[in-house]
């Protein structure tokens, strides 16, 4: 098992630093890009990667923490709060001259002054505010335990940066608290407060609000109840700001000088630019209904887009069932399907099948993958497990799906008739 743990555990080290220097949803190492746009097409080609690498198609939201771990696909549980924007407004000749230098470096320093005026008093330690960039990172201390706390600024566009601002779906990613809320000026607000490690398997809290202004301009604020985001151990009970302060700390109007400064397309890619033709709806997950062998009791359902899960149970345990179906992933071919573990067929296409152990810390969680593309680049993920999730212990010797019958559902004609938007 350790073998296994260490990917997860680097991708997740990647995946946060990048939230937090990109607002990407998804880590942008050789992983690359995923969903519309810019961010969603680099989503999708970091999920697909992501799918053969470590960690089957779960990885699609529990990345996606609707921003959190990546881009969630449930509803998100609103709230009716509409408490006042807090901070220091900033005077309109301030504001219209950065808005006239676009692209303007920003000093980390300054990131940082913000994050120390619109939270508690308490002891800062920064690294690295000699540079510049789009996020800043330090260590807060009120005395009552150091903790890590980080604020990243980027642009966005399109439904991806609605997903930022989704909660996740709760059968992926465990939480304790989710929130989403319209504010009356127009900008969407979502506060989580989670677990570093879904299995929890180390008690690091993480606490975290994003906002995303009517104008496409993401703020995205994350703090740990430990020194560190990993490796550091817990050092108070909760992470220091509750979630009305760090409220306060993302929809403060002192970060506006430095949102206008931001260079490049937005996270969401150029709104002009045509997206790639991707599942709509419920569709896919509509389809797996369909596909999946009969005796199977469906308990729970769930996904939109390119991704949809069901959890089933033929009356031995739970067993969650997922699928990606992802139409424009020619440039994969080579980079994925290729070793002795890939099976050619006849009509040319490529199919590779894995059993593993599970990695999101289920005790005795399995794994089973069957990852499939056409020659045009028409590709389907089809992944189960022992275990109605991916976190929770073992309910069963073996998924309910036997390899042979997920081949089935992979290779169903039927996916080629899901419509496309």
């Amino acid at each position: 098992m350790p073998q296994h743990e260490d990917q997860p555990r680097e991708f997740e080290e990647q995946l946060g630093a990048v939230l937090r220097r990109t607002g990407d949803t998804f880590t942008t190492d050789d992983r690359r890009e995923l969903v519309e746009g810019g961010l969603r097409r680099g989503r999708r080609r970091l999920v697909r990667r992501r799918l053969t690498v470590s960690g089957g198609v779960l990885a699609l939201v529990a990345v996606g923490l609707g921003g959190v771990y990546g881009g969630s696909l449930l509803d998100p549980a609103g709230t009716a709060a509409t408490a006042s924007v807090a901070g220091t407004p900033v005077s309109n000749t301030a504001t219209a001259t950065a808005e006239k230098r676009p692209g303007a470096p920003i000093r980390v320093d300054e990131i940082a002054a913000v994050l120390k005026a619109h939270t508690p008093r308490g002891k800062w330690t920064f690294d690295g505010l000699g540079g510049t960039g789009e996020a800043a990172g330090g260590v807060f201390d009120d005395g009552k335990g150091k903790a890590a706390v980080g604020v990243s600024l980027s642009r966005a566009s399109g439904a991806s940066a609605r997903d930022m601002v989704t909660c996740p779906d709760k059968v992926v990613v465990p939480y304790d608290a989710c929130t989403v809320q319209k504010l009356p000026n127009g900008a969407r607000l979502m506060i989580f407060q989670g677990y570093e490690y879904p299995d929890k398997r180390e008690e690091t809290k993480t606490w975290r609000a994003v906002l995303l202004t009517k104008d496409g301009f993401l703020v995205d604020a994350s703090e740990y109840n430990a020194a560190a985001e990993k490796g550091a151990p817990v050092s108070r009970t909760d992470p220091p700001f509750t979630p009305a302060q760090l409220k306060t700390l993302v929809t403060t109007d002192a970060w506006r000088p430095l949102l206008a400064r931001l260079s490049g397309s937005p996270v969401g890619g150029d709104p002009g630019a045509p997206s790639p033709a991707e599942p709509v709806g419920t569709a896919v997950r509509d389809t797996l209904r369909g596909l999946i062998p009969r005796g199977l009791d469906v308990r729970t359902k769930g996904g939109a887009g390119e991704y949809g899960y069901l959890v089933v149970d033929d009356g031995k345990g739970a067993s969650l069932v997922g699928v990606n179906v992802q139409p424009a992933s020619k440039d994969l071919i080579g980079e994925l399907f290729s070793g002795p573990d890939v099976v050619t067929l006849p009509d040319g296409r490529k199919v590779r099948a894995v059993k593993r152990a599970g990695e999101k810390g289920g005790a005795g969680v399995v794994w089973w993958n069957v990852d499939t593309i056409t020659p045009d680049g028409f590709r389907v993920v089809v992944s189960a497990f022992n275990s109605g999730a991916q976190h929770e212990a073992a309910t069963r010797a073996e998924p309910a799906l036997t390899i042979e019958q997920l081949k089935a559902v992979a290779l169903s004609p039927k996916w080629r008739k899901v419509p496309l938007g």
